[in-house]
């Protein structure tokens, strides 16, 4: 349960989530948190009518965005918005959503999501109080710089959020967070997983020795760096890097095509290695760094991704399990999971729900949340008792 001694003050508005129908699951269990802690907080609720409406049932606010037999649609929202702090939370990454267009079953994109985020906050009419879109995956977050004649797509999207009345957009491990200056005054917070990945390895492997002789952090690119840097930095341990070499005379699929993954570090012979990354999408870079580790003489090879997209099929990631390429893929459960992942030996999921419950209470009561973005002391006292006892508790219920 979060702190209670921070969340004393007046809420911003009534409290309404509205899950879009791409992150129901996601949303009912943030939903459960909420109405749970909330429950607790019964001298808060008898205050006075200042918490009118404080402690629910559930809060969260039922909406559709249903579609002409054109493909255009409309977005609805089932009850009153006025005076409410409403969150709408959207996984724009979800394939698995579908609708009928021209008598054939066509599968939403990104692009269609993000619409329907505008449809919703265009069905609250400007009658909400503040307006805070939770977007885990950032909507068109790899297309943030221009190279030659290319459009900003993620500014872009950005600005049009603030300009219909946006004041806080929050999301998970952005591609690039600089992107967030296209808004410069609107809330903007790139959140990180980090001790969720911890806390899913130290549960999943019990012999791992974590110190500098036997563990080493892997960026498989430049821009990866940083996540690498406070992994080593939270271990104790060294980081390596890999840079990618391209043929830049040509474009494949959007993009200039890999020609090697050099690396840069010191060796890894007989160690675990942790690759970090923000996203698996082929996954083709992921299991061409864990090859080299593999070639170099690495012990064991972890991979970590905030976003598992597996967008060529889990077929590849099941022979590279096969031939000891990869011992354990770990992603979070904000962006769309295929069902077939979690019959994977190799696969763990790391759960961020209860964490995306923090911050919308932190919020909605108008609180800091610099604590919750700074995981150092929870990841501390979980390494320390790893240490202990190679195990870890599952009780810490404000974690």
């Amino acid at each position: 349960m979060p702190d209670q001694s921070k969340l004393v003050t007046v809420p911003v508005g009534k409290l309404a989530l509205v899950p879009m129908k791409n992150c129901e699951p996601l949303g009912k269990k943030v939903d459960q948190y909420l109405a749970k802690w909330r429950k607790d907080r019964d001298q808060l609720a008898n205050d006075g009518l200042i918490f009118n409406g404080y402690e629910r049932d559930s809060y969260i606010l039922e909406s559709d965005c249903p579609r002409f037999a054109s493909g255009e649609a409309k977005g609805t929202l089932k009850d009153s918005v006025r005076g409410a702090d409403l969150y709408i939370i959207s996984d724009v990454t979800n394939t698995g959503i579908e609708y009928n267009l021209g008598g054939r079953m066509v599968p939403m994109t990104p692009d269609e999501h993000y619409a329907d985020i505008k449809r919703v906050i265009a069905a609250s009419a400007g009658k909400a109080k503040r307006i805070n879109v939770i977007m885990p995956f950032l909507y068109e977050s790899r297309q943030h710089k221009r190279s030659g004649r290319e459009s900003l797509d993620c500014a872009l999207a950005l600005q049009e959020l603030a300009s219909m009345g946006v004041e806080n957009i929050i999301t998970f491990d952005a591609h690039d967070p600089r992107v967030q200056n296209a808004i410069p005054t609107c809330g903007f917070e790139s959140l990180m997983p980090t001790y969720q990945f911890i806390k899913s390895l130290l549960k999943s492997v019990p012999d791992l020795e974590l110190d500098n002789d036997h563990l080493m952090i892997i960026s498989p690119d430049e821009g990866a760096m940083h996540r690498a840097i406070y992994f080593a930095n939270q271990f104790g341990v060294d980081v390596g890097m890999f840079y990618k070499r391209r043929d830049y005379s040509r474009v494949v699929n959007g993009k200039n095509p890999i020609v090697a993954h050099e690396f840069l570090g010191d060796s890894v012979e007989g160690k675990d290695v942790i690759i970090i990354d923000d996203m698996i999408a082929s996954g083709e870079s992921m299991l061409d760094v864990a090859r080299q580790l593999k070639a170099r003489k690495a012990r064991r090879v972890f991979c970590f991704a905030t976003f598992g997209l597996f967008t060529a099929g889990l077929g590849v990631f099941d022979k590279a399990y096969e031939e000891g390429t990869i011992d354990l893929i770990v992603t979070t459960n904000v962006s769309y999971q295929n069902p077939d992942l979690f019959g994977r030996k190799w696969y763990q999921s790391a759960d961020l729900y209860k964490y995306i419950a923090l911050i919308i209470d932190h919020l909605n009561h108008d609180v800091s949340i610099s604590d919750l973005l700074d995981p150092s002391e929870r990841i501390q006292t979980r390494l320390n008792e790893y240490k202990e006892t190679h195990t870890i508790k599952d009780n810490y219920e404000s974690k």
